[in-house]
C-alpha cells in the first residue's frame, strides 16, 4: 500500500519490479494522493500483467495513530488469492539473489501448517546507499511473509503481523484477544530504503509521516539533516539491481553534521550506542527490550 509514494521519493517502482520474477500476482492499494503525484503512472509503466492496482481512501480520523497504514495493507490483503502472501512496504526492495530461497521456503512449509510465516532480515540504508544502521531500538528483523489466512492481520503501523480471530477492523493496537503468529526465521535480506531520500523530500515525508500518526505540528524543517555519519556501519555489498538507475541519480550529500540544535537521532543517543555495543560485544548481536511480535520455531 501506498500514498505519494512517487512524489515522497518512495522506489515503489523498484519495490514492485524486484519481485515480480517470483511472485504469481501483485497487489498495490494506492491511496488517494496529492493532484501532483505521480504513482499511478510511474507503476502502470511496469507493464506488467502480474500487477493489480487498487484505489483507495484514507481515513486518518477512523484509523489515527498509524493504524491506517494496517487497515491498507488488510485491505491489500483481502485481494490477494495465493497460498503465501509476500509483503514489501513501498520503500523495501528485494534482492534478486533471495528470489529462489523465497520460492523454496514457500514450497517447503506449505504443507507444515505450523509454520505461519517467516523472518526476513533488515539492511536500514541511512542518508545514502553507502551506509546502514544496525543500533538498538532498529529492528533487524521483521515478518514479511504469511499464510493467506483471514485470522492474520497487519499489526500496529503495519509494522508486523498478529492472529486476531473475530477481528472487529479497527482495534490494531489492541492486544486482547489476538496473539502472536509462529514463524521461521531466514537469511533472505529486506533492503530497506526509507531513509535515502534529498533532504528536502525527508523533511516533507517526515512531517506527513507524524501527521498519520496523530502529530499536529511539523517537527522538521529546510533540508533534513542525517546527522553524524560516523556512527553508521560501512555497505560493500550489492544493491539488487533495480536500485541501479537510483544509486547513480543520487546528487546529495550525507557529510557528518555540525549542527548542535538540532535533536539527535535515535542511534546518535549515548544510551543507545552503549546499549548497541553491548549486544555486539556481548550478546551476539541479540537485541535488549526489542519489539518482537513473533514466536521464533524451529
Amino acid at each position: 500500500m501506498c500514498r505519494n509514494a512517487e512524489k515522497l521519493y518512495y522506489p515503489v517502482e523498484q519495490c514492485v519490479r524486484s519481485v515480480l520474477p517470483l511472485v504469481d500476482e501483485f497487489i498495490m492499494v494506492i491511496g488517494d494522493g496529492d493532484a501532483d503525484d505521480r504513482t499511478r503512472e510511474a507503476l502502470e509503466s511496469i507493464g506488467s500483467s502480474k500487477l493489480r492496482l487498487i484505489d483507495s481512501k484514507w481515513d486518518l480520523n477512523g484509523f489515527p495513530n498509524g493504524t491506517v497504514h494496517a487497515q491498507q495493507t488488510d485491505l491489500a490483503k483481502s485481494h490477494c488469492t495465493g497460498d503465501w502472501l509476500l509483503y514489501l512496504q513501498a520503500d523495501e526492495v528485494l534482492h534478486e539473489e533471495d528470489l529462489s530461497k523465497v520460492k523454496a521456503l514457500a514450497a517447503h512449509y506449505l504443507d507444515n501448517a505450523r509454520v505461519e510465516g517467516f523472518l526476513f532480515q533488515y539492511l536500514h540504508f541511512w542518508g545514502d546507499y553507502k551506509h546502514t544502521i544496525a543500533s538498538h531500538g532498529w529492528y533487524p528483523k521483521e515478518i514479511r511473509m504469511i499464510r493467506n489466512r483471514p485470522d492474520i492481520h497487519s499489526w500496529e503501523s503495519a509494522q508486523s503481523f498478529r492472529s486476531i480471530p473475530g477481528f472487529d477492523g479497527r482495534s490494531y493496537r489492541k492486544k486482547e484477544g489476538s496473539r502472536k503468529i509462529d514463524v521461521i526465521e531466514t537469511d533472505i535480506r529486506v533492503f530497506h530504503y526509507g531513509w535515502v531520500r534529498p533532504p528536502e523530500a525527508m523533511t516533507e515525508k517526515m512531517n506527513r509521516l507524524d501527521r498519520i500518526h496523530s502529530h499536529d505540528t511539523n517537527r522538521y524543517e529546510g533540508r533534513f539533516d542525517y546527522g553524524d555519519i560516523r556512527v553508521c556501519d560501512f555497505f560493500g555489498g550489492s544493491h539488487p539491481a533495480v536500485m541501479g538507475e537510483r544509486l547513480t541519480a543520487l546528487d546529495w550529500d550525507v557529510k557528518n553534521s555540525t549542527a548542535t540544535k538540532r535533536p539527535k537521532h535515535k542511534h546518535e543517543r549515548w544510551k543507545n550506542q552503549v546499549m548497541t555495543w553491548v549486544e555486539r560485544n556481548l550478546l551476539s548481536g541479540r537485541q535488549l527490550f526489542a519489539f518482537q511480535n513473533y514466536n521464533k520455531i524451529n
